[in-house]
């Protein structure tokens, strides 16, 4: 089965569980490193995550992948929060992140740049707009190769 077929299935999985107990699923990484293959998933909820809330969760999914069996290699299960430098996944993460520090890079150059690092002063679905110091830049959503919370020192 395909890494994306893999993470599909087990989104399918364990969305039901996350979201009747007000998790949200942040990202799903299956990665080979070194000689290992890991199962992430990275869950959030209103307040922030703690250590027995991942704990659950890997109990369920855990279960979930022993009755469904998706994955045939050997591989790690990693149940976390995204951090605080949490990805920017899909346009409703972008608009929650609105006001926010972020950090943006694109597939191609806008205004001579690839990465904008500042604050998300507005999202509309098609264009965020991103303060990097006194500068303005407008930046197309189809144009946004990643998107991160960024922390300020």
């Amino acid at each position: 089965m395909s890494t994306s077929k893999i993470k599909t299935a087990v989104e399918e999985m364990i969305l039901p569980f996350l979201d009747s107990h007000g998790f949200e699923l942040v990202d799903i990484e299956y990665v080979k490193e070194g000689g290992n293959w890991f199962l992430r998933i990275f869950v959030d909820k209103e307040g922030g995550i703690d250590i027995d809330d991942c704990g659950r969760i890997s109990e369920h999914v855990s279960e979930q992948l022993d009755k469904n069996d998706p994955i045939s290699d050997a591989y790690f299960l990693e149940v976390s929060s995204p951090g605080a430098e949490r990805p920017l996944k899909k346009p409703e993460d972008v608009r929650k992140a609105v006001g926010k520090h972020v950090y943006i890079t694109t597939y191609e150059p806008i205004s001579g740049a690839k990465e904008f690092e500042g604050l998300l002063l507005s999202f509309d679905g098609d264009n965020a707009v991103v303060a990097v110091g006194k500068k303005e830049h407008t930046i197309p959503y189809s144009k946004v190769a990643s998107a991160r919370l960024a922390i300020v020192f």
